[in-house]
């Protein structure tokens, strides 16, 4: 939007009495000692058009109008509200419709409800234990391609069934790879007092945005050049205003990320900053609440860190980094991300590393890995990755780091990205046992073949052993930890009393343990797992990696891909189950149609509980009684049954 906005004008003549200071440079301004005052005004319409649009035939992810085009602000509104359903309908449809066109009958339902159980009984033993059906459904409903019905099959080149890619264009992720998509809209930023016009914001995160999604406090990112040239703050023309929401520390990414810089990682830098909204006619002077600056990974962060402005900056959201697929940028282009417009030699490159990963035997890949790869920062990078546990990244995930190819020297480097979930504070069971040679997924060829080079392996074995006597001291993180909790606990305790006692539990490293009761759902930990505090979780990490340095364990693989063998103990899972098997759509929706099968209680679910469930929930989903289950039904069907997964954020 472009137009004037009154509402904006006012706002900024009364803010420009007030004192102006701004910080002097971006090491002025992204500093941890220091929170900053930002303010964003907008009109009404803004206020609107802010909110993601109603995503068609999902049922209203969003709440707002459940119609083509509407809305979404509210909790809760539209037909079947945000849950699992909106992320697990296509799967249903998909396997389900066996005629292909798009609804369900009730010999449909209940007969791919049939084909399942026979292909689930792997053992044939007439009936599927808790763990058949959670693996079962994995295995079913994983392979949709990005974006639901109509995806690229098998998840494109994210790999199979990781459904983080986007469609074509748009933005990847978690809620990018539904559809949501956010735009930018005109407010006005006042920062420290000093009014900036006419900047561009919008909302962003995947998890984050999910967890945040019935608040008002989401993450923002803010363009000051978007409408109006060579604006900046402190020579920083975009700011990303993290909410923390998984996090009840407010912490574990900006020391994270200080962890990685101070490891020689071109890291993103971070402050804090107190956020206000104005929305005409619905929010006035609303606090928002505390929320972390990350520095944006742009052309101003590579001059900063590579004195050049000339290199590739790409978002990579795959689990086939560097396979090759012929040289047609348009068979990359979705799952790199490019944040720079690429030249033809930059995209040749990365095929030229592609072809080379792809192909090459051992011996030449070897020799020739140098080529295409810093190897020092790479043993850096990956050093700090492991040790941190931080498995939503390129360990398991295949998303959150940039990679930057170097114009000069003609190699690709890695930073770090979105780590709030650093620290072991993912799906992972017992992160701090993480082992230090197997921390990623098998089935990452990438790193399987990379992490094999001799070169590679021993700098990144050099780097962990010399920052375990460094960086990686636990009374190094619990000094960080107290003057962090020093400078925020006041910030904390504006945005409400209820958020302070676990901050203090968290800030003084007291475990809050899990119940039976713990599981997916609304302010629950994900699967029964509390990420432990910064100070438990360093201590406990730095001995595991300590012993296993000295060859007194092998510490705890990470194992393979989806459905592959090995791993670690999965959540409430027997031994040998890989950790995406246990996180995956099975890890959702699998123990409430155990439950809800299982009516003698007996422990097994047999053939016939199975089909019985089947014809009930199709009656019950069939609200219209027309015979046939749209997607819109089947969305709304599971999510009146299966409780909202949540990512692991502080109670709501």
């Amino acid at each position: 939007m472009t137009r004037s906005l009154p509402y904006l004008a006012a706002a900024a003549a009364a803010c420009s009495l007030l004192r102006a200071e701004l910080p002097k440079s971006s090491d002025d301004l992204f500093r941890l000692d220091h929170i900053w005052n930002a303010t964003i005004s907008m009109g009404a319409a803004e206020w609107t058009a802010l909110q993601p649009p109603q995503q068609v035939g999902r049922g209203g992810p969003f709440g707002g109008p459940g119609g083509p085009g509407g809305r979404g602000g509210g909790p809760g509104g539209g037909r079947g509200g945000f849950g699992p359903g909106n992320f697990l309908a296509g799967g249903f449809i998909t396997g389900l419709d066996q005629d292909k066109d798009g609804v369900l009958t009730q010999a449909e339902f209940t007969d791919g409800f049939r084909k399942w159980f026979v292909e689930w009984d792997t053992k044939q033993q007439g009936a599927l234990s808790s763990d058949d059906l959670r693996d079962g459904l994995n295995k079913s409903l994983m392979p949709q391609g990005p974006g639901g019905p109509g995806g690229r099959p098998g998840g494109g080149p994210g790999g199979p069934g990781m459904g983080l890619q986007g469609r074509e264009g748009q933005r990847n992720g978690m809620s990018g790879a539904q559809g949501i998509n956010f735009e930018y809209v005109k407010a006005l930023l006042e920062f420290e007092g000093v009014p900036f016009k006419d900047v561009a914001v919008r909302y962003k995160g995947n998890g984050t945005f999910m967890d945040a999604r019935q608040a008002d406090k989401k993450s923002l990112k803010v363009d000051l050049n978007e409408y109006v040239k060579g604006q900046k703050i402190a020579g920083v023309s975009k700011l990303n205003f993290h909410n923390n929401v998984t996090d009840v520390a407010w912490m574990h990414e900006p020391l994270a990320y200080e962890l990685y810089r101070s490891a020689g990682v071109p890291a993103p830098r971070t402050s804090y900053a107190k956020v206000t909204l104005n929305a005409a006619g619905s929010h006035t002077n609303h606090f928002l609440g505390l929320y972390s600056i990350v520095e944006n990974p742009d052309n101003n962060w590579a001059e900063k860190n590579f004195g050049t402005k000339k290199g590739a900056i790409f978002k990579p959201v795959t689990r086939e980094l560097f396979k090759f697929q012929g040289t047609d940028w348009a068979a990359y282009k979705q799952a790199y991300d490019a944040k720079t417009d690429l030249t033809p030699k930059q995209q040749e490159r990365v095929y030229d590393f592609a072809k080379l990963l792809t192909d090459a035997d051992d011996a030449e890949f070897a020799r020739r890995l140098p080529e295409f790869l810093d190897i020092d920062e790479f043993s850096r990078f990956m050093a700090v990755t492991v040790w941190l546990s931080s498995t939503d990244s390129i360990l398991m995930v295949g998303q959150n780091y940039v990679m930057y190819l170097h114009p000069k020297t003609d190699r690709f480097l890695f930073a770090p990205w979105d780590l709030d979930r650093a620290f072991g504070n993912f799906f992972t069971p017992n992160p701090d046992q993480l082992s230090i040679r197997k921390a990623w997924a098998e089935d990452n060829r990438f790193l399987e073949r990379v992490m094999k080079v001799d070169a590679v392996r021993d700098a990144y074995l050099a780097r962990m052993k010399e920052f375990q006597g460094t960086l990686f001291q636990p009374a190094r993180f619990a000094k960080l930890v107290d003057q962090v909790a020093a400078l925020i606990r006041p910030v904390v305790a504006e945005e409400g009393a209820a958020k302070l006692p676990p901050f203090d539990m968290a800030v003084a490293g007291k475990v809050d343990a899990p119940s039976e009761d713990d599981g997916p759902g609304p302010g629950r930990p994900p699967f029964g797992m509390r990420s432990k505090p910064i100070k438990v979780f360093t201590t406990e990490r730095h001995q595991s990696v300590a012993d296993q340095l000295a060859g007194k364990s092998e510490g705890q693989p990470l194992g393979g891909g989806p459905g592959g063998p090995g791993g670690p103990r999965g959540p409430r899972g027997p031994g040998g189950r890989d950790n995406l098997r246990g996180i995956g759509p099975g890890g959702f929706v699998g123990p409430v149609i155990f439950k809800a099968a299982d009516v003698d209680a007996d422990g097994k679910v047999t053939e016939k509980e199975f089909l019985v469930l089947a014809n009930r929930w199709f009656v019950e989903w069939d609200k219209e009684k027309s015979g046939k289950l749209k997607q819109d039904d089947v969305v709304a069907g599971l999510n009146a049954v299966v409780p909202p997964p949540d990512f692991g954020g502080p109670p709501r």
